[in-house]
C-alpha cells in the first residue's frame, strides 16, 4: 500500500498568492492543512489513562470527557498478511485461512449445506460526507487504515467440497450491490442488506450463482451523506419478521437531528410487505445481531460516539428491548449527557437505558455471533463472539482481535477471553482486522478479515497452516 502525505504545492501557491474574490489560495489550504496537522500532533498527545478492562462489564468506569479541538487519532496503518503468518489462536485451538485473496470481506452468512456467503464489500459514494479540512484529514486516514478502497459490490460463495477446512471452490454468488452487507436465508428466499435497500432474491440450494434481479423489500435510510453505511440483516427464528440495523449519519448529530431520522435504530421488517417500524432508538452505530439461544432475546452490538478522550465511550452489547431508548446522541451508557449535542433533551435523556455489557472504549466491536454450534473447547460454549475491528480514537490501540464474552444464563458472566489475536505487528501495524464472525456447519468459527483479504477459521481440528 503506497501512502502520500500533503501535496507539494510550491508552484501553484506563487501563482496564487493574490486569489480572486470568493476563492480559497492553496497557500491558503496549505496553511489551513499545516495548522490542523500541528494541532493534531499536539491533540495525540492525549492518551487513555484506564487499561481497556476497566471500560468492559456489566459496570464500566466512565472518567469524565477529555475534548480536544482536535481529536485523538492513532489509526494502525493497513500492512496485510506475509506469506505463511496468520493469528494466533487461543490455547486448544488452531487457526487456518479458509479463503484468501478475497476483496475487503467483511460479513459472513452460513447457508444450510454449509456453503459460506461472503460480502466483499466497502463503503458506497457519499458525497456530503466528511467535507472540508477535517474530511480531508478522515479520508486520508480511512486510506491509511486501509479502508478507501474501492468496493466490489458482490456476495461470494464459499464451498469446502472436501471438508479439510479450505475452501477449494469460489464464485461470484451475486453481483452488481450497492454496498452490500447483511444477508438472511428464510425458506428459499436470500434476503440481502444494500447501503440503501433490503432486497430479495430467489435461493436454490447448491446453486454458485444467482442471475435473477433483486425485489426490493424496503428502503432503507442512505442518501448523499449515509455516514454508518454498514446495514446487517437477520431473521427472526421463525422466519416472520426481519431485523435491520442502520447506523447514524454523523458522531453525534452534528449534521442536524433531520438527518437522522429513522437511523441510529433497528428496524423490524414485514419480509412480506415491507412494513417497518423501528424497535429500538438511540443506537449510534448497530451492526453485529444474534439470537441468544436460552431466552431467545435479540442481542446487538453497538459502536459508541468518538471525540470524547481515549477512555470514552465504550462500545458494548446488549439485548434489544422493544421500544428502548439508548440514548444517542444526547446521551451515553444510559443517561451521562453529551454537552457537545444541540439542543439538548433531557425528555428524552429521561428514558435512556444503560446498555448490558461494554466491550471497552474504541474497540470498534462489529461482529456478533452466538456460540451455539461451535465445537470449541468448553470455556467457549456458550456465550457470544465478538470481532473488534479496532480503534482509531485510542492511545494506545483497542481492539484488533476477536473475544468471547461468557453467558450463563442467557447473560453476560465474567470478563471476555481472547480468541484470535496477533493482527498487529510489532510496530503496530494492521496485518488484518476482524469484523464479521459466524459459525460454520462443522463447528468452527469463520472471522471475516478486510485488511488481510482472508476468511479465517478457527477450530479443534489441529490443521496446517493454508499457504498464502
Amino acid at each position: 500500500m503506497i501512502e502520500r502525505g500533503l501535496p507539494d504545492t510550491t508552484s501553484a501557491t506563487r501563482a496564487l498568492s493574490t486569489p480572486r474574490r470568493g476563492t480559497v489560495s492553496i497557500y491558503a489550504l496549505r496553511c489551513s492543512c499545516i495548522a490542523v496537522a500541528c494541532v493534531a500532533a499536539s491533540a495525540c498527545r492525549e492518551g487513555a489513562r484506564l487499561p481497556v478492562l476497566a471500560g468492559t462489564g456489566p459496570h464500566p468506569e466512565l472518567p469524565s470527557p477529555r475534548t480536544t479541538l482536535i481529536p485523538t487519532v492513532n489509526i494502525a496503518s493497513a500492512k496485510g498478511w506475509p506469506r505463511g503468518a496468520t493469528p494466533t489462536a487461543a490455547p486448544g485451538m488452531s487457526v487456518n485461512a479458509f479463503a484468501t485473496g478475497l476483496d475487503h470481506p467483511r460479513w459472513l452468512h452460513v447457508l444450510p449445506n454449509g456453503d459460506v456467503l461472503v460480502a466483499e464489500t466497502n463503503a458506497p459514494p457519499k458525497p456530503e460526507d466528511n467535507k472540508g479540512i477535517k474530511g480531508w484529514f478522515f479520508k486520508y486516514f480511512q486510506k491509511k487504515a486501509g479502508a478507501a478502497v474501492p468496493s466490489a459490490n458482490r456476495i461470494s460463495l464459499l464451498r469446502d467440497v472436501d471438508g479439510d477446512g479450505v475452501a477449494e471452490t469460489r464464485s461470484a454468488f451475486l453481483t452488481g450491490l450497492d454496498s452490500p452487507f447483511g444477508m438472511a436465508l428464510v425458506g428459499s428466499d436470500l434476503y440481502v442488506a444494500n447501503s440503501d435497500a433490503v432486497v430479495r432474491f430467489p435461493y436454490v440450494s447448491g446453486a454458485m450463482r444467482i442471475t435473477a434481479p433483486a425485489a426490493l423489500v424496503v428502503a432503507l435510510p442512505a442518501g448523499p451523506i449515509n455516514h454508518h453505511w454498514t446495514k446487517n440483516l437477520v431473521a427472526s427464528p421463525d422466519g416472520s419478521r426481519l431485523f435491520a440495523t442502520v447506523g447514524s449519519n454523523s458522531n453525534v448529530g452534528e449534521n442536524g437531528i433531520a438527518a437522522e431520522e429513522g437511523r441510529a435504530a433497528i428496524w423490524e421488517v414485514d419480509p412480506k410487505t415491507g412494513a417497518h417500524r423501528i424497535v429500538a432508538s438511540g443506537l449510534r452505530n448497530p451492526v453485529g445481531m444474534a439470537w441468544e439461544p436460552e431466552t431467545g432475546a435479540l442481542w446487538v452490538s453497538v459502536n459508541e460516539r468518538d471525540e470524547l478522550g481515549s477512555d470514552l465511550v465504550p462500545d458494548y452489547m446488549t439485548a434489544v428491548r422493544d421500544g428502548a431508548f439508548y440514548g444517542w446522541p444526547y446521551s451515553y451508557y444510559g443517561q451521562h449527557v453529551d454537552d457537545r449535542v444541540k439542543p439538548q433533551r433531557p425528555d428524552l435523556v429521561a428514558t435512556a437505558i444503560p446498555p448490558d455489557y461494554a466491550l471497552g472504549p474504541h474497540t470498534a466491536s462489529l461482529g456478533l455471533t452466538s456460540a451455539q454450534g461451535a465445537t470449541l473447547p468448553q470455556a467457549f460454549a456458550r456465550g457470544m463472539f465478538v470481532g473488534q475491528h479496532g480503534s482509531w480514537n485510542r492511545k494506545p490501540r483497542s481492539g484488533y482481535r476477536v473475544i468471547f464474552v461468557p453467558f450463563v444464563a442467557g447473560r453476560p458472566s465474567g470478563m471476555p477471553l481472547d480468541v484470535l489475536t496477533g493482527f498487529l505487528n510489532d510496530e503496530g501495524e494492521a496485518m488484518g482486522r476482524p469484523v464479521g464472525v459466524v459459525i460454520d456447519r462443522r463447528g468452527a468459527l469463520l472471522v471475516a478479515d478486510d485488511v488481510g483479504n482472508t476468511v479465517w477459521r478457527v477450530s479443534t481440528d489441529r490443521l496446517p497452516p493454508s499457504s498464502r
